[in-house]
């Protein structure tokens, strides 16, 4: 371990410090905020508390930092790429953090505890993180290379190599990636990332490009008016061929480069909007809306960026071609009517897009009601009359069929009339030329080649068209997704104050989980109110049942418990703290539910995510062996030992098939893994029969901290 990093490193007592600094220096937060100090349990402690600290810290500045686990063969490439990131060392059981600014070659640059910029050897790094992985291995490997004999002048280079061999497969956590956060401006993402970046340099090579392009046509033409070539101009006209090649390579690179850049960032500034949306917006759209939206979120992506880059070369095109038709026979008046053509265009473009929009709401209606019948199924069987079930999907296809055919017209005359039609328009604007005789052969070949260029410009504008009618289109249905990234909820913006569960307030232990004290709640403004002077006192360890009859308010009650809702008025207290200090992901981690049986589910992956999917990401050796200890303490044994990989097979909509109560117990095994204060299972048993029942009970009992039951009366 190169002990001379030491001058380098921060204290763990500093780190507040260190990534407020970090984000400054990369310029992710534009305002200087101090953190504050890190709780005096924490500095000792070197596990998940330290690690929600330290992504708490980050969101309160405005950014993510992101957990990563990296095998210590893919360490270099990581380091290299990782910037700006937290590197935890461990010197002796006193951890330090080394700051990652970036780097540049093999060269890494990492902020100091004096804010001053060190330029350090990557090898340096990598061998001081490594080391003490590295000497569990070292004697083995050392007796390994004594008993072969190496010569010395060969011994530490073997040593390193067989030690490097032996860890590559090795992963470590402790290391953390910050990055602004997918509410930000969505410009400042693009710029902080290096796309805007990207996308100057692919514009700018594609110009100089069609510079090239130009200059070797003009050079042909020249050529042909003068009816010779010499052998000068022809090699340079080569030569401009030639460069051509790496160029259209560099386009290629640079578009692919900015395209995935654009592409990853929308889906991500997506996905995180739609964990926004709140409980009942997700109620008073059906699951057909929300698939709908869905899709058209995918599309929005592919579509603005492909339309986007159409665009662009549509314009040099139109621009490149207005300039040699002014040069050209047809001068002003010609020029004159490409800008017709193009207002034309336009028009076109927008006929289309009104018919694209309409036949994309049909188009998503009868995804909605297809699903809802799906799900209603057995409903509609009973209740509509058997001549009447096809009714409304005889209108809806024919509806759609009629929008089908008028968008079909319309893209055929897009994509036919607007490039064929211009070059029939073109060339008679240059009619009047060529019957005169007036102006020279020379001025008729440029006036024919500016119509020529425009005509491609019209093709790709056609395409382009094509992809901003299906963006926009698509925009109108996801825009209610990127808009809600921005949203801010009480507390999500300030650092944990999460106390240690033995922290003593006085002289005395603080044993409450829970303190609710007339609390209120309704959906609705102008609504009666749901609950009403509600009060709850828990204390840990307590076991709670909490009756009802259907429709009394137990769910809408522990959603407020559990922070998916919050009360109107009254006192709500979870470890002595409210919503606001602890921020909704710390109310998060003291609190676990299992919903009831129709708002839980289990996703299509293995059942190890569907059961650790709570926890810290991605889990240990140790969360997998708690993980099936649990489940089979819920006797779900059999189904673990009958599938051929275990905790590891895939289940879900196309995976192993579970039954009602195995998803029952699955969700209760959900719960009970995420370690909370509280454990709140809301009508959870009714799938399972007594005997299941009482090995669930007793699983329950011994697992959870403090629980509470939710059952009808």
């Amino acid at each position: 371990m190169l002990r001379h990093l030491d001058r380098q490193s921060w204290p763990l007592s500093r780190l507040g410090e260190a990534i407020v600094a970090l984000a400054r220096m990369n310029r992710l937060a534009r305002q200087r905020i101090e953190l504050p100090t890190l709780p005096q349990g924490l500095i000792k402690e070197n596990g998940e508390r330290l690690g929600q600290w330290i992504e708490d810290a980050a969101s309160a500045i405005g950014l993510e930092a992101e957990p990563v686990e990296v095998s210590y063969g893919e360490l270099e490439r990581f380091l290299c790429q990782g910037g700006p990131a937290l590197l935890r060392l461990q010197y002796e059981g006193n951890p330090r953090f080394l700051v990652l600014i970036g780097a540049k070659g093999k060269t890494l640059k990492l902020l100091g505890p004096g804010l001053e910029i060190f330029h350090t050897k990557l090898e340096d790094v990598r061998a001081t993180l490594s080391f003490e992985t590295e000497k569990h291995y070292a004697p083995k490997v050392d007796q390994l290379l004594a008993d072969a004999g190496i010569d010395s002048r060969h011994l530490e280079r073997a040593r390193t190599a067989i030690l490097r061999e032996h860890i590559s497969s090795v992963r470590r956590s402790g290391w953390w990636m910050l990055r602004l956060s997918p509410g930000t401006s969505f410009r400042r993402q693009l710029t902080q990332a290096g796309i805007l970046s990207r996308g100057i340099g692919f514009l700018g090579i594609h110009l100089v490009e069609y510079s090239f392009l130009l200059l070797a046509w003009w050079i042909v033409g020249r050529g042909a008016l003068d009816g010779r070539l010499d052998h000068g101009w022809f090699l340079a006209w080569a030569l401009l061929l030639f460069a051509l090649v790496p160029l259209q390579l560099a386009v290629g690179w640079w578009q692919g480069l900015f395209g995935l850049g654009v592409v990853g960032l929308l889906k991500r500034r997506l996905l995180y909007g739609a964990l926004k949306l709140e409980p009942e917006e997700m109620r008073r759209q059906g699951v057909g809306q929300q698939i709908g939206r869905v899709v058209e979120s995918d599309v929005l992506a592919s579509a603005t960026l492909h339309g986007g880059i159409y665009v662009f070369i549509a314009l040099v095109d139109l621009v490149a071609a207005g300039g040699v038709i002014l040069m050209g026979a047809g001068g002003t008046f010609h020029l004159v009517l490409l800008l017709v053509w193009v207002m034309i265009s336009l028009a076109i473009g927008w006929r289309y897009y009104v018919h694209r929009k309409r036949w994309t709401g049909s188009r998503l209606e009868m995804t909605h009601d297809l699903v809802e019948q799906m799900v209603g199924h057995r409903t509609r069987l009973v209740q509509e009359r058997p001549e009447c079930l096809h009714e409304g999907e005889d209108h809806a296809i024919e509806d759609y069929l009629t929008l089908s055919q008028s968008m079909d017209r319309g893209s055929i005359f897009l994509s036919v009339f607007l490039s064929r039609g211009w070059l029939v328009a073109g060339i008679a604007g240059l009619s009047p030329a060529f019957v005169s005789g007036q102006d020279s052969v020379a001025l008729i070949a440029v006036g024919v080649g500016g119509v020529l260029l425009a005509f491609q410009a019209f093709s790709t504008l056609s395409v382009s068209i094509f992809q901003i009618a299906d963006a926009a289109v698509a925009w109108g249905k996801a825009k209610p997704l990127f808009e809600a990234a921005t949203r801010k909820k009480a507390g999500d913006s300030t650092v944990f104050a999460i106390p240690p569960r033995d922290v003593k307030a006085g002289a005395r232990t603080v044993p409450e989980v829970i303190h609710a004290h007339d609390l209120v709640f309704r959906y609705r403004r102008q609504g009666s109110p749901v609950l009403r002077a509600c009060n709850l006192f828990i204390q840990e360890g307590d076991r709670l049942l909490l009756e009802g009859p259907s429709g009394g308010g137990k769910s809408t009650f522990i959603s407020l418990l559990t922070g998916l809702r919050l009360p109107e008025s009254g006192l709500l207290l979870l470890r002595g703290f409210d919503h606001s200090t602890l921020g909704s992901q710390g109310w998060r981690r003291l609190v676990a539910c299992a919903p009831q049986f129709h708002e839980n589910y289990v996703f299509t992956g293995t059942l190890a995510f569907n059961l650790l999917m709570g926890r810290g990401w991605p889990p240990q050796g140790k969360d997998f062996q708690e993980a099936e200890e649990i489940c089979r303490e819920l006797g779900l044994g059999d189904l673990l030992d009958r599938m051929p990989a275990g905790i590891l097979q895939v289940v879900g909509e196309t995976g192993w098939r579970l039954s009602h109560g195995e998803r029952s117990r699955v969700y209760i095994a959900r719960a009970l893994l995420q370690n909370a204060d509280l454990v709140i299972l809301d009508e959870s048993f009714g799938a399972l029969d007594p005997e299941t029942l009482q090995q669930v009970m007793k699983c329950v009992l011994e697992r959870s901290r403090t629980l509470m039951v939710i059952a009808h009366s």
